[in-house]
């Protein structure tokens, strides 16, 4: 029995808490993985796992077991790349996550770059505007944005964007342009339902809020944009969801001498285990890349 695979196999499944989401993760069959951790038991002669109809957790020998082995297998990585050099290429498959829309426009066009850095590396991205379980779906990192629900998250800023009501020139053209912002109120406004209903704006020292209603209402960022594009009212949203359409004209910003609270980009990696080489590397690589275009960030 591979010792590295057995351990590599009953960390997947106590993260995950089943035979078949590791069997998924790792690639290969159900069976093979029951076989692993039965063989591994045998082993050890000891029992590993606690089967019920709510899934799998760790006996208390299995916890010790997992404890040391993640351990000892992120150790067994950091010694590899140890090995091979400062600088050398990554390998394996890097899991990102990311916000659907942020991602389209702002890390997948990056990609390209990165694995040609790294023509060992793979990439499994998973695009989703829920904030999904890291471990349960062996995420090496996550990009998130704004506040982060968990303050036990082992997260690392990556970089800062400005929010701003936006709407085409042909909206603005037949409603008009609010001058405060007491006056969104007068218009019809696309509403992100993921974002607060209430804004506070600032200037000079002086602060305005505005619960902001309207008729459309879109639970994920590509309705917001579809929405907005076709005219249909003012928004408030970060400026990363609309930055090739601010380079071009194709919407503008109003209300420019208030301020809205920026936002914050988050690269979030997997609570209980030490961020992965590659993980800190791609959370680098989109650091630098987010601080050297100008768009993102005005």
């Amino acid at each position: 029995m591979d010792r590295y695979q057995a351990m590599s196999t009953l960390v997947r499944v106590v993260e995950t808490g089943s035979f078949s989401a590791a069997a998924r993760q790792l690639n290969v069959g159900q069976p093979a993985v029951s076989k692993t951790i039965a063989q591994l038991e045998a082993r050890l002669q000891v029992s590993l796992l606690i089967r019920s109809t709510h899934g799998l957790t760790p006996t208390e020998a299995g916890q010790r077991f997992y404890e040391r082995a993640k351990a000892a297998i992120q150790e067994a990585d950091e010694a590899e790349l140890a090995a091979r050099g400062a600088g050398a290429g990554l390998s394996g498959c890097l899991r990102v996550s990311a916000a659907t829309t942020f991602a389209r426009l702002h890390i997948v066009p990056l990609l390209p770059r990165f694995l040609e850095q790294h023509p060992d590396l793979e990439i499994d991205v998973i695009l989703d505007d829920r904030i999904i379980d890291l471990v349960a779906e062996g995420v090496d990192v996550s990009l998130r944005m704004g506040a982060l629900p968990d303050s036990s998250a082992i997260a690392r800023k990556l970089a800062t964007g400005a929010r701003s009501v936006l709407a085409t020139p042909a909206y603005l053209a037949r409603a008009g342009e609010p001058q405060n912002p007491a006056e969104i109120a007068e218009h019809d406004v696309v509403i992100y339902s993921q974002l607060a209903n209430v804004w506070s704006f600032t200037r000079d020292g002086a602060e305005a809020s505005v619960a902001v209603h309207g008729r459309v209402r879109v639970s994920a960022a590509e309705g917001l944009r579809a929405a907005v594009l076709a005219d249909m009212g003012l928004t408030i949203t970060s400026d990363w969801m609309f930055a090739p359409e601010l380079a071009s004209g194709a919407v503008r910003r109003v209300l420019t001498g208030w301020q809205l609270p920026s936002l914050d980009l988050w690269a979030v990696f997997p609570a209980g285990r030490m961020a992965s080489a590659k993980a800190r590397a791609f959370a680098t690589f989109v650091e630098n890349a987010m601080a050297r275009d100008h768009s993102v960030t005005a």
